[in-house]
């Protein structure tokens, strides 16, 4: 892969809670320099990142009940409403998984359908177009069975990408969960890998897993690898 085509799968990440507003300044100008998918960041920063990249190709992402899912159905709902309204592009949000291990499936499939909805009728009446939604499910929180539960539940839901992880669990994207994840999954629903990523090796291993967007905080050093 060129390295302009990996660019294009690296949402660049920025989750750490001493971040400050120029720390999102540095991470806007990276993110168009080397023509990221999108920067990935909380939400009270999306209205300057939004101000920050229009007229780039980067789009805007931030993150829904993050990092634990476990708001109620209607405040992740109305905060996917809010991204959306001061200018996300995408939202990445955590499904309650402390819901789906206790076998509440049709609350996190319905409020998972009620995400998607919020952000795509927001989507349409504020000019965006069609809103991508990511489900993070907590790989490392989940066995096989629900791995592959999550996604069926995803599917339903209607969501256009699963992702793995947070990043802040016990441990993040797998070259083995990106495959049981891809295989798990319908072709029009991606895959993204997050936490742990930080060399080009590790991208390209997660990208020949199957991945086709990939969350890191270290996307500069990953392009500088490359252009090396």
């Amino acid at each position: 892969m060129q390295p302009e085509e990996l660019a294009k799968t690296i949402d660049h990440t920025l989750l750490r809670c001493e971040a400050t507003s120029a720390d999102v300044e540095v991470l806007c100008r990276e993110a168009a320099e080397y023509h990221f998918a999108a920067v990935c960041l909380f939400p009270h920063y999306v209205s300057m990142a939004a101000s920050l990249l229009k007229g780039t190709d980067v789009k805007t992402c931030t993150v829904i009940s993050f990092p634990f899912g476990a708001d109620t159905p209607r405040i992740k709902a109305l905060a996917a409403d809010e991204a959306v309204r001061r200018g996300a592009d995408e939202v990445d949000v955590v499904i309650n998984v402390s819901a789906l291990l206790s076998g509440e499936v049709g609350l996190v499939r319905d409020e998972l359908a009620g995400i998607v909805h919020a952000a795509r009728v927001r989507g349409v009446n504020t000019g965006h177009g069609q809103v991508i939604v990511k489900a993070i499910i907590e790989t490392c929180y989940l066995d096989d069975r629900y791995k592959r539960l999550a996604c069926h539940i995803c599917e339903q839901a209607g969501v256009d990408f699963v992702k793995t992880s947070t990043g802040v669990g016990s441990y993040g994207a797998t070259v083995k969960d990106v495959e049981l994840l891809r295989d798990c999954l319908d072709a029009g629903i991606g895959v993204k890998a997050s936490g742990g990523i930080r060399t080009a090796a590790d991208a390209e291993r997660m990208i020949g897993a199957g991945a086709v967007r990939l969350g890191t905080s270290s996307g500069t050093s990953i392009m500088e690898e490359l252009l090396a």
